[in-house]
């Protein structure tokens, strides 16, 4: 299996709009980052997890022309809004392309989208919209993507709940604010596991980079990588001050599991 970070920032991204800080001027291209976005790959299927913003460009970095299905973690902004670049992987030849999360998640984006997902708006002749199927998946029960086995996990994000995923040893997990018991009993096992953090202190809907680090050490995969990142932390000085088990991620970053 394998594992590409299209984008690994916050929902600012990184540079951010009017900043001059030293993280936002760093000539270090791993602190370029995009908002969050992976996609998973296992022999011929590929699963894209959310559509950011960035998406267009991201994939074409990683010269990925083709998807099989999208997971949605939740409803975001940074996370759903490069939906519209779904017309290049989905319609046509292509045909339908399936799209899986959360049951309120994808309820909102119906209205949100409704060009994309109201059947009785009809595109303009010689136009285009993404051609999708919407398949709501429950926390905990297991499902086969692609081809792909995968379990959905439900994480809190505050007031929104958000769904992490299990790819067998594998589990990409963004926008929790905790990782309760449940949650670890369902991620025991993994040996790769990506994890958000997003400041150094505490925030009301992010796990911060210490809650992080924590989470990863009670979970305890040989390999954590963290994500969702933001302007306030460098990669140097973050990868400098993690444990060895513990690693910054950066967009175009490619691990095999």
């Amino acid at each position: 299996m394998r594992l590409y970070f299209l984008g690994t920032g916050t929902s600012f991204g990184i540079p951010q709009i009017g900043c001059g800080c030293r993280v936002c001027r760093s000539d270090d291209s791993r602190d370029r980052r995009g908002r969050t976005a992976v996609v998973i790959e296992e022999g011929d299927a590929r699963i894209l997890v959310d559509t950011p913003p960035e998406l267009r460009l991201s994939l074409i970095r990683h010269g990925i022309g083709a998807v099989n299905a999208v997971l949605y973690t939740h409803d975001h902004a940074d996370h759903t809004h490069g939906i519209d670049d779904l017309r290049a992987l989905s319609g046509g030849k292509r045909g339908t392309l399936p799209v899986y999360g959360p049951r309120d998640s994808l309820d909102r984006m119906r209205s949100r989208f409704d060009y994309i997902f109201d059947p009785n708006l009809k595109p303009i002749p010689g136009s285009a919209r993404p051609a999708l199927s919407v398949t709501a998946l429950e926390a905990g029960t297991p499902v086969t993507v692609a081809g792909i086995q995968m379990t959905p996990i439900a994480f809190d994000h505050g007031s929104t709940l958000v769904y992490g995923y299990r790819f067998g040893r594998l589990a990409y997990v963004t926008d929790a604010k905790e990782v309760t018991a449940e949650a670890r009993a369902a991620l025991t096992g993994v040996e790769v596991l990506v994890l958000n953090a997003l400041f150094r202190r505490s925030h009301p809907t992010h796990l911060s980079i210490d809650e992080a680090v924590e989470a990863a050490r009670a979970i305890g995969a040989p390999r954590t990588y963290l994500t969702h990142l933001t302007h306030e932390t460098g990669h140097a000085e973050l990868e400098a001050e993690l444990p060895d088990s513990v690693r910054p991620a950066y967009d175009g970053l490619v691990i095999e599991v």
